[in-house]
């Protein structure tokens, strides 16, 4: 199929892009790597009036260190993720998130801000968002403002972004001495988006016992789901097999997975006990090398 029609712009500065959105009184659409957007002009699942294309405001994609977090602009490409130094010395986790997305020709276009505010709840980089608590930058014409990722999912492919802003930046926690992190992720094939993902993170204090615990889930509820009962659950424990493979059954009474052509309910509340678990158990293990 084809797209509807709609008018195209391709503004070349920040505040002309936040201009014709404003102008636009929310019949237009920020395109950025188009690797989720495209497909459903195509089907014509969306049918904006008007596009605005950012691919040209280029100083949108950079990586750099910020006050103990790494900023990543909105954007900033996949595959710059995945080869950066920086990326991998602070945010293991999210290096190991952005291995599992798509394939290299997605990467190639897909952007850190564009599948985060497409918000498909088993997208990989909503859940490590979620995990860390990121901070997500937004912009208008009338201003700024800072939300964290519980703030920022609404819903099942809905944030919590005005008609008029556009995503700018993304602001990761770096992963302090002590901290395991671990990425699971199942899906149908390698490069499908997940039908269950994990992402986990575990800090030991100077006993080897869990201090802090995070904890997210995508592909399980209409936004990425912290597991809050797990993360209580272990926090001062001793982070046995048994200890942890009893806190990940917990995830089951906090998520709602919904029955689709990829699996059941069932299933993905199975599957989701069992990734929680091994994430949990990667997690330690890395916590006491790092």
């Amino acid at each position: 199929m084809k797209p509807a029609p709609f008018e195209y712009f391709a503004p070349e500065t920040l505040a002309e892009a936040l201009d014709l959105l404003q102008q636009r009184a929310g019949d237009a659409r920020v395109l950025a790597g188009g690797q989720s957007l495209v497909p459903l002009l195509n089907f014509r699942l969306a049918r904006p009036a008007a596009l605005v294309d950012i691919n040209g405001l280029d100083h949108l994609a950079y990586i750099h260190r910020d006050d103990g977090n790494i900023a990543i602009g909105a954007g900033t490409r996949q595959r710059q993720v995945l080869a950066s130094d920086e990326v991998s010395g602070m945010c293991p986790l999210l290096s190991e998130a952005a291995s599992y997305i798509g394939h290299p020709a997605i990467r190639n276009r897909g952007t850190v801000g564009g599948s985060i505010a497409h918000a498909d709840p088993a997208a990989e980089l909503p859940v490590v968002a979620t995990a860390l608590d990121a901070e997500l930058v937004v912009q208008s014409s009338r201003g700024e403002r800072t939300l964290k990722s519980d703030e920022f999912f609404v819903t099942f492919l809905t944030t919590a972004i005005e008609p008029d802003e556009i995503l700018v930046e993304v602001r990761f926690p770096s992963l302090g001495p002590r901290t395991g992190w671990s990425f699971q992720e199942v899906s149908r094939r390698y490069g499908d988006l997940a039908v269950v993902a994990v992402a986990a993170t575990v800090v030991l204090d100077e006993r080897d016992r869990c201090q802090r615990v995070r904890v997210a889930l995508g592909g399980v509820g209409r936004t990425p789901v912290r597991a809050r009962a797990v993360e209580q659950a272990l926090t001062n424990a001793e982070p046995t097999q048994a200890g942890l493979a009893e806190a990940a059954q917990l995830v089951k009474g906090e998520i709602e997975p919904a029955m689709d052509i990829h699996a059941s309910a069932e299933y993905r509340g199975d599957v989701a006990a069992v990734l929680v678990r091994r994430a949990l158990q990667r997690a330690v293990e890395r916590a006491g090398t790092r």
